[in-house]
């Protein structure tokens, strides 16, 4: 049988998305972690920000070689940048036999055939109702603890700096009763934890015959699955953090305590201009009510520096609304314009790089003071952690993460991967917390 090599970047519905296309393609391609004894090389990408577009063009340059001394290799390329650049892409990447956009998978077989007989093929049409629901995903790249579980597509928030509803269409949430089989099957094969997946996952919403099916509801189906299977999820909207929502992650043991909670601005004018659709009060009274309920869980956060019209006071509302949650971790970018979106047609990205650098950098340092203060408070406390693997560093250490989500490094021991043990921590970084 032939060989398929799976490249993924960007978020974790990329990765889940790379299982469903590994999933359609297994009757006719063998998967192969070598990339030089591929006969199919897939590359799914990530649109969000132009770093991330121009590490992919690296890529397929690197490629290029490979192409050259097999003559039959074929390269294609799917996800948010396919869709973003359609044709584009054929005229800047002649090493591209096809591109697929997110609602195309199901037609991969014909768009790689296609491609063989002549010219390069593609489809990127966007659907309203493709949720991939009737496929069992592919797991693989994976530890066998954790795994990925799509639960809707899309986006409904049109963040005017955000391409994702332009490259991923508009929400669509998929069958409670196909999550709950496709976690009943995960379970069976032994895994630990689930991660449920969406752009906008806390908006998930399934009516049929009279009932409807929360989020917050579908969390709590999950976690009564196993009171051995953690569950997590992932990426939420501060709009929906309901209390419905929260007192649920409160109940249950095995539902993480852990909310990703993207603020993007601590300013009130940078979040209209964003069109957040929150204030900054109503985000700190969120979080106040998640520390209600919950004083033990962790919160991180996506911060944007250097936005189209952001002042200096409004960079540091950002660094106040930072220390007054005291996030225990951030993803931090300076804007990147994307074209097509709101705020490239509406505003003048007017903030120089080197302003732009300089803030983020801020950023990054209040983070990581933050990220060393939260760390240095579970010195001495004693965690449950499920076992995902063997320490980068050390083949006599093992690493796992806590309910809150923080790695956690102990030595080995006679512990295996998948099991869950307690550990005590002894000593941290800003980025890690070491135990015994």
């Amino acid at each position: 049988m032939k060989k398929l090599y799976i490249e993924t970047y960007g978020c974790q519905m990329n990765f889940a998305d790379s299982e469903v296309v590994a999933a359609i393609l297994q009757d006719l391609y063998e998967l192969t972690q070598n990339v030089q004894e591929a006969d199919l090389i897939l590359i799914n990408t990530c649109s969000i920000r132009d770093k991330a577009e121009q590490r992919i063009h690296k890529r397929l340059h690197e490629l290029e070689a490979l192409k050259k001394k097999h003559r039959t290799l074929q390269v294609g390329l799917l996800g948010c940048m396919a869709e973003r650049m359609k044709e584009e892409l054929f005229e800047t990447e002649p090493i591209l036999n096809f591109i697929a956009g997110p609602d195309a998978y199901r037609d991969l077989p014909k768009l790689i055939q296609d491609s063989v007989q002549g010219e390069p093929t593609f489809n990127v049409l966007l659907s309203e109702e493709e949720t991939y629901d009737n496929i069992m995903p592919v797991r693989y790249d994976l530890n066998g603890v954790s795994a990925f579980v799509s639960i809707m597509r899309g986006c409904n928030n049109f963040c005017t700096y955000c391409v994702v509803p332009y490259t991923r269409g508009r929400e669509r949430s998929r069958s409670p009763k196909t999550i709950l089989m496709e976690v009943e099957q995960l379970l069976k094969e032994g895994y630990k934890e689930v991660t449920l997946l969406g752009q906008n996952v806390n908006s998930y919403c399934w009516e049929e015959n009279g009932e409807k099916m929360t989020f917050a509801k579908l969390m709590a189906a999950v976690a009564e699955m196993s009171p051995g299977l953690r569950v997590r999820f992932a990426t939420s909207h501060p709009k929906d953090i309901s209390d419905e929502l929260l007192e649920t992650i409160a109940k249950y043991d095995n539902i993480c305590k852990y909310i990703h909670l993207p603020v993007q601005s601590g300013s009130n004018v940078m979040l209209k201009r964003m069109n957040r659709v929150y204030t900054r009060e109503y985000y700190l009274e969120r979080v106040r009510k998640i520390k209600e309920l919950m004083p033990d869980c962790a919160i991180s956060t996506d911060i944007i520096a250097g936005f189209c019209g952001e002042t200096l006071e409004d960079h540091q509302q950002t660094l106040s609304i930072m220390r007054e949650v005291g996030y225990e971790y951030a993803y931090m970018f300076k804007y990147s314009e994307r074209g097509g979106t709101m705020s490239a047609k509406r505003f003048e990205d007017d903030i120089p790089d080197e302003e732009k650098t300089r803030r983020l950098e801020e950023i990054i340092a209040l983070q990581g003071e933050l990220s060393f203060a939260s760390n240095q408070r579970d010195v001495g406390k004693t965690f449950r952690v499920l076992i995902e693997g063997q320490s980068k560093r050390s083949a006599d250490q093992l690493y796992g993460r806590n309910s809150q989500n923080k790695v956690i490094i102990f030595p080995k021991g006679n512990h295996q991967i998948g099991e869950y043990i307690d550990v005590t921590v002894t000593r941290c970084t800003a980025a890690t917390l070491f135990a015994d």
